[in-house]
């Protein structure tokens, strides 16, 4: 122990056999020291191990939790903006998409340089993937929008759209490298059923159906494709790089279709509208949605999407909209119910995890480990036997 020594046992003849003994059971003492530290360590090495996988442990439900406010976060923009969106029916849709998407770029562009964000260049195939994600999952979705609600009620886009946790919960998996999970599948069908009874029934013509399940696939892909550029250039990088190419190929679409001079017939209502899209429907949201993807996987973020309607119904009774009616209330009810089966299973399959890997660490922190004295310990120890000091 710290400040007690060892007694002498050896019986001493002279004072240069004093100074070589004590010299000798000095680095004895060391050496016996190295083997109390070093089951000091191994101890001390144990309770660091298991403290450092409960921190993991700890750390990974943070996350989980963060993952799951910014997925609900981005789903609640995305429902509280469907009131909004109505405002720019008779505006010319194209040019109006194209200046939300360029304003969305902007403000993610200065936030990243402000808060010192590195953003990269695409290459190789990433250039792909991206592409893809801004042709299906902004331009041909909000193309199929504006074309089905010609054709098809709203509910009908809605209903659609609310089908997308299901697909999630079976591709995004696959794509992750791992296997879906009955029981999140499970989950994401009552959180289809919930927001489907959320959206009510509506009519709807072929060509309305058509484009129901165009939109259904475009919202899949807009999550599914960003899986494989997310480790790379993360939810801010693809944002980015989504959001500016979404600009080009909408300015591009409207200066064909609306006329170079449409901007100028938008009025401050759309505006308004613009810019509430692009702050908070954009760029906002598409952070919070990656980033809750990344954080989750695809098929547990995908179960938030069943808070886009339930936001839809709220904001539309807090903008003097009628109450809802009482199927609006149970489906509500059969979306939390979906929710909290889904990520309670996830949640419990984390904490196993974390579990395992905390037993595994203990145990090979408890590892016997042979100490090994210094070689100059020894060596000392036969220079005094030679010369007679010790017997």
């Amino acid at each position: 122990m710290p400040g007690l020594r060892a007694p002498d046992v050896l019986t001493v003849t002279s004072s240069a056999g004093l100074g070589e003994v004590r010299r000798v059971a000095a680095r004895g003492g060391h050496a016996a020291g190295v083997g109390v530290a070093a089951g000091a360590n191994a101890a001390a090495g144990a309770g660091g191990a298991a403290g450092s996988a409960g921190a993991a442990g700890s750390g990974a439900m943070t996350g989980s939790g963060v993952g799951v406010a910014t997925g609900a976060g981005a789903m609640t923009c995305v429902g509280g903006s469907v009131a909004v969106s109505s405002v720019l029916a008779r505006a010319p849709v194209y040019t109006a998409e194209a200046l939300r998407y360029a304003m969305a770029c902007l403000i993610l562009l200065l936030l990243a340089r402000l808060t010192g964000r590195g953003l990269m260049m695409p290459r190789g195939a990433e250039w792909l993937w991206l592409c893809g994600i801004t042709a299906t999952g902004l331009v041909l979705f909000n193309v199929a929008l504006v074309a089905g609600s010609r054709h098809a009620e709203p509910a009908v886009l809605g209903v659609a759209v609310a089908c997308v946790p299901s697909l999630l919960a079976v591709i995004g998996p696959l794509l992750e490298g791992s296997r879906p999970r009955p029981v999140l599948v499970a989950a994401a069908l009552v959180v289809t059923c919930g927001a489907a009874l959320v959206q009510g029934t509506g009519r709807a013509d072929a060509v309305g159906v058509a484009w129901a399940v165009v939109v259904f696939g475009c919202e899949a892909a807009f999550t599914l494709l960003a899986i494989p550029v997310l480790g790379r250039h993360g939810p801010w990088g693809v944002s980015v790089h989504t959001t500016w190419l979404a600009a080009v190929i909408f300015a591009a679409i409207g200066l064909v279709r609306e006329g170079p001079a449409a901007a100028v017939r938008l009025g401050h209502l759309d505006w308004l509208a613009i810019a509430y899209l692009g702050v908070a429907v954009t760029a906002a949201a598409f952070v919070m949605w990656y980033s809750s993807v990344r954080r989750l996987g695809a098929s547990r973020a995908g179960l938030l999407a069943g808070v886009a309607p339930v936001a839809a119904a709220v904001t539309g009774v807090l903008l003097g909209g009628p109450a809802p009616r009482p199927e609006v209330w149970v489906g509500i009810a059969v979306v939390a119910a979906g929710l909290a089966l889904g990520l309670r299973a996830a949640g419990s399959a984390a904490g196993r995890l974390s579990g395992r890997l905390m037993a595994r660490r203990v145990t090979l922190a408890h590892r016997p480990q042979r100490p090994h004295p210094p070689a100059s310990a020894g060596a000392d120890v036969r220079c005094a036997r030679d010369r007679g000091h010790l017997p």
